[in-house]
């Protein structure tokens, strides 16, 4: 069965990086848009970034254009988040997600088939 398993999480300050991975089995994830979501406590779950199927277009949400870079090694089978220049309102659990679909990165949930159980990022002031 599918598993895409996040880690990398964890508790940093303001200012510092962190680097989340997916690692993804039962899966090819070359074979998927992929994409990186997070929830904060009280509000909706959103993409903050996401590759295209054939790797040739990601997307960043506003908020984190130009801290965060998603990237895929294919011959690990996993994707990665890095975020640098960490904020406080970074805090979230963030999520791996992978869509079975063709196009532009998808950035709705509901696009997306398979989902990880997600890592706490908390950043501190």
């Amino acid at each position: 069965q599918v598993q895409l398993v996040e880690s990398g999480g964890g508790l940093v300050q303001a200012g510092g990086s962190l680097r989340l991975s997916c690692a993804a089995s039962g899966l090819t994830v070359s074979n998927y848009a992929m994409g990186w979501f997070r929830q904060a406590p009280g509000k909706e779950r959103e993409c903050v970034a996401a590759i295209n199927w054939g790797g040739s277009s990601t997307y960043y949400s506003d908020s984190v254009k130009g801290r965060y870079t998603m990237s895929r090694d294919n011959a690990k089978n996993t994707v990665y988040l890095q975020m640098n220049s960490l904020k406080v309102d970074d805090t979230a659990v963030y999520y791996c997600a992978a869509a079975r679909r063709i196009g532009p990165p998808p950035t709705s949930r509901s696009r997306y088939d398979y989902w990880g159980q997600g890592t706490q990022v908390t950043v501190s002031s």
